[in-house]
């Protein structure tokens, strides 16, 4: 047998293959964030989010309309496979998107699969000095 075979062998056997934590068998898991309250214009329900490689989420953001809210995250944006986001009755197929802009009381679908590893913060632009950041943090 070949050196380059056995070699080959022995670090697959040595070394398993890297696999997702996630179930993309299974249904999405939902997350959502809501923006803004009837007590104050910067309420942000959640601010921090824990997920995992390879599952499916489906990230629900809504504003109640009294700001204008824009949802950056540039470097998760970068590591996730973004299966389609949804607005209203709209489905909307982007393989990369920047942020999401609410202008307006309404709501936001992003159906998408954390692909890296990592912690990512994420923010409402113009609004960082009145606590709208938060982080996700992708295992």
């Amino acid at each position: 047998m070949p050196l380059f075979l056995i070699l080959f062998l022995a670090a697959f056997l040595i070394i398993p293959p890297a696999q997702a934590e996630g179930d993309l068998a299974i249904r999405a898991k939902e997350l959502t964030l809501q923006l803004g309250s009837e007590d104050s214009d910067y309420y942000m329900s959640t601010k921090e989010f824990s997920l995992e490689t390879g599952q499916a989420y489906e990230l629900e953001i809504s504003s109640f309309g009294f700001k204008e809210y824009v949802f950056s995250a540039p470097d998760f944006f970068r590591n996730i496979w973004v299966r389609k986001i949804e607005v209203e009755d709209v489905e909307i197929s982007a393989p990369v998107i920047t942020e999401i802009g609410l202008e307006d009381e309404g709501e936001v679908e992003l159906i998408f699969v954390p692909i890296r590893t990592g912690r990512y913060e994420f923010r409402m632009l113009g609004l960082e000095s009145r606590g709208m950041v938060g982080v996700i943090t992708v295992e």
